[in-house]
């Protein structure tokens, strides 16, 4: 992680640390940088916070005034921006502005390849160098050199019809409940299952600019479980602020997270041979009974580190098809460079009709453990991580846990937090270990007040 790039972009309070000044320069390095012997071509995508469009502007002066020309898909989600760069030869990159999961006032800038993959590190130091003043004003293009920006809804119109292509069945007389977080989904879900057949239930679909994920979407599934409950639905798909999540919502009411997608779609994918080197990548932060479960069904398994970039890395060296993470990211690498919540659900809908079995059916076998997860803000990440007596209890967990369990201590990508993790056979283990931990880290004076 760079100092303004973290595992997921640029992300920051609008017009506190992450300003119209920084997206002005990010577009002027990069219109210059993929346009010194071409004219480059850039798609841009937004979600739905007041602050996007402000950025969009900033972007869009930047990248023309190096003499690059713009094509604004307006709102739209991110993994359609990565499909619209990737599945036409002539962008040189992509943009979502996008702070994902977090509340209105925070925002983002992920920047994509021209293969609809997360950029790479060494173009990104050079953009933190060039943000940084150390290195020389990228020139300025004039007359005709200038750029020019492009509606390009029609983009965003390509990706829905993508979508809708890969249904294997029609999903009619399925009653199918989406909550869009009041983001880009708004724009996309309902068109998609509509057309398939599905009788479609929608909720927070009617974004205003400061209510996108607010006690709604992936990070709120509550909300869902009751709608689902109460509408007697026979499913139903939570997304996140851009979309590139996906939580499910079983007819029961029950909670389907990331682990329980894999394995659900995994088993499936298995059973009919589309599963690449019988192997699911997953993050260290999968659930401990994911992994027995995939053992019992005889499936492989490998981690990465926390964030769908290095679960997609790992997909692309080793040929390997599905892949993903607990917060909903997955990866189905056939159909897509990134995680897509809309894909997500269609596949997870395949695997429904074609088993013939209730979503609640198809996770029957999974046991998840109890898992308590807790961020603690500190002063300084590396050291709270460094510190030998915080390291100390967290061996003492480990072994105290066996093979019954597990303890994980991570900073955050993101934010300026240390995440303790424990999962163990019961609630209370886990929150008592949890907090033991905690306790060192107050006791020597990382946490900040």
């Amino acid at each position: 992680m760079g100092k303004y790039f973290g595992t997921d972009g640029f992300r920051g309070e609008a017009n506190v640390n992450l300003t119209v000044q920084h997206a002005f320069q990010i577009g002027r390095f990069l219109g210059w940088y993929y346009g010194r012997d071409h004219r480059c071509k850039v798609a841009i995508g937004k979600d739905t916070r007041r602050s996007s469009y402000m950025f969009e502007d900033a972007l869009s002066a930047g990248f023309t005034s190096s003499g690059a020309d713009v094509y604004l898909l307006h709102v739209t989600t991110t993994p359609s921006v990565a499909y619209v760069v990737r599945t036409e030869e002539d962008f040189d990159c992509g943009i979502m502005i996008s702070a994902s999961h977090n509340p209105f006032y925070d925002n983002g800038i992920k920047i994509l390849n021209s293969r609809g993959e997360k950029l790479e590190e060494a173009v990104i130091e050079e953009i933190e160098r060039y943000l940084d003043g150390k290195m020389p004003e990228a020139p300025l293009a004039r007359r005709e050199e200038i750029g020019c920006t492009v509606d390009y809804a029609a983009g965003r119109n390509r990706y829905i019809g993508y979508l809708i292509t890969l249904a294997t069945r029609s999903f009619k007389n399925k009653r199918v409940g989406l909550d869009c977080a009041n983001g880009s989904a708004f724009t996309i879900a309902k068109s998609v299952f509509d057309a398939l057949g599905a009788k479609t239930y929608v909720i927070h679909n009617d974004p205003d600019g400061t209510n996108i994920n607010r006690d709604c979407g992936s990070t709120h599934i509550h909300v869902l479980q009751e709608f689902v409950k109460e509408h007697q639905l026979d499913v139903g798909f939570a997304f996140d602020g851009d979309a590139d999540r996906c939580i499910a919502v079983d007819e029961q009411g029950n909670v389907v997270d990331g682990d329980s997608i894999l394995y659900v779609c995994g088993k499936y994918m298995k059973e009919k041979g589309q599963l690449a080197n019988n192997t699911i990548v997953t993050t260290i932060m999968s659930n401990f009974g994911l992994y027995k479960a995939l053992e019992e069904a005889g499936i492989d398994y490998v981690k990465t580190a926390v964030g769908d970039k290095y679960v997609y890395e790992n997909m692309q060296e080793n040929g390997h098809r599905l892949g993903g993470e607990q917060s909903g990211h997955i990866i189905f690498s056939k159909y897509a460079s990134t995680g897509d919540g809309i894909l997500t659900s269609l596949k997870i809908m395949e695997v429904i009709l074609e088993m013939k079995q209730p979503l609640s059916k198809l996770c029957e076998e999974l046991k998840i453990y109890p898992q308590v997860l807790k961020n603690v803000r500190v002063e300084s990440k590396p050291d709270a991580q460094g510190d030998p007596d915080m390291q100390a209890k967290v061996l003492e967990v480990a072994e105290a846990l066996g093979g019954e369990g597990r303890i994980l201590v991570r900073e955050s990508g993101t934010e300026p937090v240390i995440r303790v993790m424990v999962e163990a056979p019961d609630y209370a283990t886990c929150e008592r270990y949890v907090d033991s931990v905690i306790e060192v880290l107050k006791y020597k004076g990382h946490v900040k007040e």
